[in-house]
């Protein structure tokens, strides 16, 4: 692979993409995994104290919202006092589930972050955002990627899952089956929600990590929230900018795991003949599951 020409096209699609905007991570140092090193003695206080008022501020939100092992493998990491060492956590998220974090200086390459997926390596963003960014921004940080998305990579079931998704992600590219998987990551990775005996949960990074959709999703009644189906979701369009208008709720992790375990090459192939439906669609058929 040409290295230095697929890390030009990257940073020419987010200039097409943002109206010649840049990247907010510094990639000067990144190697051709598009890995950093952390260098988590150059953290200030003032980012540590910035990362406890996040923290605190989530920890207060998620009892009765987000998922029960989300929860306790939170609780175990026990990270609430400052931006956690990365090396620390794949120590023990590698015996877990054989795991284990990289550093990155932000978005990276699709090919990329697929690669690293496939081989249980999750890249987790080296910045935290700013005072002024404390309850939105744009790019993905150090406090989405790992209060959002690490808890759940020390279940198995979870951990496995998104595996199989890297590995679908190298088969995509392959197909022009990108923009389906990317729906798919959306609705479940980032924005998902899970049945439990107690009601309607949260497995989504993307509401974990949130102040305000964390309840939104769960309480309002304005969005949908549909049982999740696979060709469903990938037919299904999404905001960035916005709550969102529809959530997939699946029955449990093994349910994520065996519907999407099978091969797409057949149904990349038929949604490409079908009309993409707005995200605030709701089907005749559908059920719109009540909220309490």
């Amino acid at each position: 692979m040409n290295t230095k020409a697929s890390t030009d096209d990257f940073f020419a699609s987010i200039a097409a993409k943002s109206d010649s905007g840049a990247l907010r991570g510094d990639y000067t140092h990144a190697d051709e995994r598009f890995v950093v090193a952390q260098n988590w003695d150059a953290y200030t206080p003032q980012q540590h104290q910035l990362w406890r008022r996040l923290y605190e501020r989530q920890a207060r939100l998620i009892p009765g919202r987000a998922c029960d092992v989300f929860v306790e493998s939170l609780n175990a990491l026990d990270v609430s006092d400052g931006i956690p060492r990365f090396d620390r956590t794949t120590e023990a998220l590698f015996k877990a589930t054989g795991w284990e974090l990289v550093a990155v200086p932000g978005l990276v390459p699709d090919q990329t972050f697929f690669e690293h997926l496939a081989n249980r390596r999750f890249p987790v963003t080296v910045w935290l955002r700013e005072e002024h960014e404390f309850d939105y921004i744009v790019e993905p940080d150090v406090f989405h990627d790992f209060f959002g998305h690490v808890p759940l990579l020390f279940n198995p079931i979870f951990a496995e899952h998104l595996q199989e998704y890297g590995k679908g992600g190298l088969k995509a590219l392959k197909l022009d089956g990108l923009a389906f998987l990317a729906r798919l990551y959306w609705y479940t990775i980032e924005f998902g929600l899970i049945q439990s005996p107690e009601g309607l949960r949260v497995y989504g990074a993307g509401i974990l990590s949130s102040g305000g959709e964390i309840e939104y999703c769960l309480t309002n009644p304005a969005p949908r929230r549909i049982p999740f189906n696979v060709e469903r979701v990938m037919r299904t369009l999404y905001k960035i900018d916005s709550y969102q208008e529809t959530y997939f709720v699946i029955q449990d992790f093994q349910q994520l795991f065996n519907d999407t375990a099978p091969d797409f090459t057949a149904l990349y192939q038929k949604l490409k003949a079908c009309d993409a439906l707005p995200a605030d669609t709701l089907l005749p058929a559908e059920t719109n599951l009540i909220v309490a």
